[in-house]
């Protein structure tokens, strides 16, 4: 019944499409072909994986020992905690992240009725967008308003913020899709389009439970299932690995970030403000190695170490967060791979039903950059307080980026373009931003210049 592959990419997620579901009839077959999304396997860089190419790494090592400069390690001590509290004894970011615990309820409350019939799907799907319109305006209105919310705290609560959106919208059409499937088996008694491996432990509406509820929300995914694959037990080996990854590596990061990004950023200013190019470009160049580095020991502290903690201390199965998306020739290909939890729930939730509902290839494709680019966007200028749309207009950018790099670069080349994006892209966007941040809230202020 799978007729053609497709495959597309977005920078907040992209998706791989197999396109014919929208052909096959009746309905329910349908509804059991995308209620599963997970299965038992490992992370790619655990020593349990059978994984070994690693060729990309080797094409970053050319393109950073060829941008690599002698500056050293630039040492210019500042005190970290200000950069998430500005009172040590007031914690606003995580009170309203507490806060998320009423969106959660509101949600299986109105499942629950749902699933007795208590109330219709119209008025249901009424609440989840009055639900899922106050998770995003709650949090961005509080951090906008509320001074004493730090950009870092309120990134860090805009983005569990963002996760229980995209997790609850989840949930949502999960049960949704449950219910339909109920009813088109009492449509149909006698047939038996459910396979053996789509039988369930728990079945609806027996998963809508507190316990199930709160399972979903700390589980690392963002795809939800009435029975998610489990691991045998936990691994204290294992776990204890990646907690002292966690501890190691985000002491890598602030260590960069103070002694080597923040010199940097702050020389940068003065050319920025009188346009000299020459030092601009210089200061973008020394600013993309500590830049990058950072991106690179995030992505290993929160794809593998952090997520495969979370998941080893709930015993969840599917490990697959990311793919070998260093290995990447296309754009297109580094988008679909490198996040994988946000590439599902593109592709189950968003791209797909846009195709089943006429949508073009094409329109899909853009509504999905459309999407991430706001998201982007809206996970940097809010806890800025300010809106210069750099983060939108540089996912928006990928779109011909993609074109240009598949049409026109291939093997080694199309990688080492993909690493250049990276390594390059991304410094820009924070000059801007910086610069933007600068000019708004420090330039009037002695104290503050000084800090920066």
């Amino acid at each position: 019944m799978v007729t053609a592959k497709r495959e597309t990419g977005a920078g907040f997620a992209s998706v791989r499409v197999w396109h014919s579901a929208r052909h096959l009839t009746p309905f329910y077959p349908i509804i059991s072909l995308i209620l599963l999304c997970h299965k038992l396997q490992e992370s790619m860089l655990s020593s349990a994986s059978s994984f070994k190419n690693y060729r990309g790494i080797l094409n970053w090592c050319v393109v950073m020992l060829v941008s690599l400069k002698q500056y050293g390690i630039l040492v210019d001590p500042i005190q970290v905690v200000s950069l998430f509290l500005k009172d040590p004894y007031s914690w606003p970011a995580a009170c309203l992240v507490i806060v998320s615990n009423v969106f959660i309820l509101v949600a299986l409350y109105t499942e629950r009725r749902l699933a007795m019939g208590s109330i219709s799907e119209k008025v249901g799907l009424l609440i989840y967008i009055f639900n899922l319109t106050i998770i995003l305006c709650f949090p961005m209105v509080v951090v906008l308003k509320l001074p004493s919310i730090t950009p870092v705290g309120g990134a860090f609560a805009l983005g569990v913020y963002t996760i229980l959106f995209l997790k609850l919208y989840s949930y949502k059409d999960v049960n949704r899709w449950c219910r339909e499937r109920t009813q088109a088996k009492a449509r149909s008694p006698s047939s038996s389009f459910a396979s053996s491996a789509m039988q369930s432990h728990v079945s609806y509406p027996g998963n809508l439970s507190l316990r199930d509820m709160y399972y979903f929300v700390f589980a690392p995914t963002l795809c939800y299932e009435l029975n998610f694959p489990r691991s045998e037990s936990i691994r204290m080996g294992f776990l204890l690995r990646r907690l002292f990854e966690m501890t190691y590596f985000i002491s890598n990061v602030l260590s960069v970030v103070f002694q080597w990004m923040v010199p940097v950023i702050r020389s940068s200013m003065k050319p920025l403000q009188e346009m000299d190019y020459s030092r601009m470009t210089e200061r973008l160049l020394r600013l993309a190695v500590p830049n990058h580095l950072i991106w690179l020991i995030f992505f290993y502290w929160f794809f593998h170490s952090s997520m495969n903690f979370v998941a080893e201390l709930l015993r969840f199965g599917d490990r697959e967060f990311y793919h070998d998306w260093w290995n990447s020739e296309t754009i297109t290909y580094f988008w679909q791979n490198w996040n994988i939890p946000v590439h599902k729930w593109c592709l189950r939730h968003f791209y797909k039903p846009l195709l089943r509902r006429g949508a073009g290839k094409l329109l899909s494709q853009s509504a999905v950059f459309f999407f991430s680019a706001f998201f982007h966007e809206y996970l940097v200028s809010v806890p800025l307080r300010m809106f210069r749309l750099w983060a939108f207009m540089g996912m928006m950018a990928q779109l011909p980026l993609a074109w240009f790099v598949a049409r026109f670069l291939r093997g080694n080349y199309g990688n080492a373009a993909v690493w250049l994006s990276l390594i390059i892209g991304q410094p820009i966007a924070v000059l801007m931003y910086v610069h933007d941040y600068y000019v708004t809230h420090c330039e009037d202020d002695p104290t503050i210049a000084e800090a920066l």
